[in-house]
């Protein structure tokens, strides 16, 4: 008998694992894989978040629906820092939001993500004026050049002329423009938004979304915004909709022949999980368990029936 094949060594083993191909999300400015968020309130457990996956790429514009207790705000408050995941992974700006201390996490929210809150009261504080807000973050991570950067964000935001008025005197459409450029002083790579247009009228909302577009275009920024407004999800190139805690479906937009097109996605997760929208289960009596059969160009999804009603 031949000499039996040695054992590959774990050089062999990262050689082959590289091989393979490029890592999930590589390149990617953030990255959910997998990720679990519990929360446990006098012995009851809460599964908030049950293996969610999401990439986003950089420079993207992206909004994130889903009905109320869906999981969307859970996942801004984990993609900003100011929640740990309980299991998975999550990375922003290639940040580590499972394994950062303390520190690290103040650090990575003074100077890597930017936010903006629905209310327009918790982005500004009331006794400084719009120039200072926009300013703070940059004293507080020890950067120069404070006022020319804070007065140029303004103008871009098409409110220069409001600098020296503190929140109190501005209007709630005024507040948010200037609570966008409080999010991108420190230059983050991405910028997070929590319903940013939610107490705003129609009108005021469109403006906002235009600053929050402008700020992604012009600077590079990579956006997600979290809303339940039709008219901010309808204006990106990307909605991506969770449903019970995973990412179920999506929105892709693009011009195609002078024409805006949209085309509907359901997402296939990492484990190969893929959920149907209820108005396509429902009429067909889908419930518990469903048959699959493979084709040479599609996977066939059938109601369980008994044989007699099965399609021929």
């Amino acid at each position: 008998m031949g000499q039996a094949e040695a054992e590959p060594d774990l050089a062999e083993l990262e050689r082959r694992a590289t091989a393979s191909g490029p890592a999930y999300g590589e390149g990617a400015h953030i990255v959910c894989d997998g990720l679990v968020r519990i929360y446990k309130t006098e012995g009851v457990e809460v599964v908030a978040l049950q293996g969610l996956d999401l990439l986003v790429e950089p420079g993207e514009l992206v909004a994130i629906v889903g009905a109320s207790g869906s999981g969307k705000s859970t996942l801004l408050n984990i993609l900003s820092g100011l929640d740990v995941p309980t299991a998975g992974v999550a990375r922003v700006a290639g940040a580590d939001l499972l394994t950062m201390g303390a520190k690290e996490r103040l650090r990575f929210r003074r100077e890597q993500v930017g936010f903006v809150w629905q209310q327009t009261a918790r982005n500004l504080l009331p006794y400084l004026t719009a120039g200072q807000n926009v300013e703070l973050p940059m004293r507080l991570a020890g950067r120069k050049g404070r006022r020319e950067r804070a007065a140029e964000l303004l103008d871009v935001l098409g409110v220069a002329d409001l600098a020296g008025r503190r929140p109190a005197e501005l209007s709630g459409g005024q507040q948010q423009r200037v609570a966008i450029a409080v999010a991108v002083a420190n230059r983050p790579q991405v910028v997070l938004a929590d319903e940013p247009t939610g107490e705003l009228d129609s009108a005021t909302a469109g403006e906002v979304f235009d600053a929050l577009r402008h700020v992604n275009r012009e600077l590079g920024t990579t956006t997600v915004i979290v809303t339940h407004d039709a008219q901010v999800a309808e204006q990106v190139d990307r909605t991506v909709a969770i449903r019970d805690g995973r990412t179920a479906s999506e929105i892709r937009r693009a011009e195609r022949d002078g024409a805006r097109v949209s085309t509907e996605y359901a997402v296939l997760d990492r484990s190969g999980r893929v959920q149907l929208p209820r108005d396509f289960t429902g009429p067909l009596g889908m419930r518990d368990r469903v048959r699959l059969t493979l084709d040479t160009d599609h996977v066939g999804v059938w109601p369980d029936r008994p044989e007699r009603e099965e399609r021929p």
